[in-house]
């Protein structure tokens, strides 16, 4: 069966922070009064972010969800904090921080995306996001003038479910009323994206740029533009 749609994942798939993560968070909080370096802040991050519950509000009424949204990123930064005791100034820090990835131009496109996306979508296939991420990345695709190229956008937080559970992948193939196996998710996790597509029945593609050893048992794509080989050959021959 041909694939009739691509679903991708948002950031670290289709577009990356224009500056490192950490070495924002750091600048900020030493505006704020906090010192901690960029690397440690990142370790934190990173084992914050893998344990902390989904970023997903089931039952939520359309009204509450940016607060509940907001809420969830302040208790992970503030966890991510913990170690260094005491931080005065967290909620301007806070505040600060969440206000400034929330702009377009904090985040920047892989070279390729624009590319890709308009080349899949001159073959005809439905487009879709897939992402455990928030309201912002509604302004940020628009920002980043993407958002046309999809049909729709697909977040945890309003779906109820995040990645990998399967949930939030069949809220997208409904929407267009798909079959799993006419579908190939792209994303750069291997658990959330390519576990938790294939558990849904669709096709998983890892993106791993920087080609770690880890990863090289999946199936895989080094760029958005290697897709275009598959979508046109209609085949996984590429990964090896």
């Amino acid at each position: 069966m041909e694939f009739k749609a691509i679903f991708f994942d948002a950031a670290g798939t289709l577009f990356d922070a224009a500056v490192p993560i950490e070495e924002t968070y750091a600048l900020l909080a030493k505006k704020y009064g906090k010192e901690v370096s960029g690397r440690e802040i990142g370790k934190r991050f990173r084992t914050g972010f893998s344990s902390a519950p989904p970023l997903a509000f089931p039952g939520a009424e359309p009204k509450e969800l940016r607060i509940l949204e907001r809420a969830w990123w302040k208790e992970l930064v503030r966890r991510v904090f913990e170690p260094w005791g005491p931080f005065p100034q967290f909620d301007g820090y806070f505040s600060e921080l969440f206000d400034h990835f929330s702009r377009a131009e904090s985040w920047s496109l892989y070279p390729e995306t624009e590319e890709t996306l308009s080349a899949l979508k001159e073959r005809g296939f439905i487009l879709e996001v897939i992402s455990n991420f928030d309201s912002r990345l509604f302004g940020i695709l628009e920002g980043l003038r993407v958002a046309p190229w999809f049909d729709s956008v697909v977040i945890s937080s309003r779906a109820g479910y995040a990645k990998p559970a399967p949930e939030i992948f069949q809220r997208g193939l409904g929407l267009y009323r798909l079959k799993a196996e006419e579908v190939m998710h792209v994303g750069d996790s291997p658990e959330n994206d390519m576990a938790g597509a294939s558990a849904a029945g669709l096709t998983g593609v890892l993106i791993d740029r920087d080609e770690e050893g880890a990863s090289r048992s999946l199936p895989r794509v080094r760029n958005l533009k290697e897709i275009l080989l598959l979508v046109d050959g209609n085949s996984l021959s590429l990964f090896s």
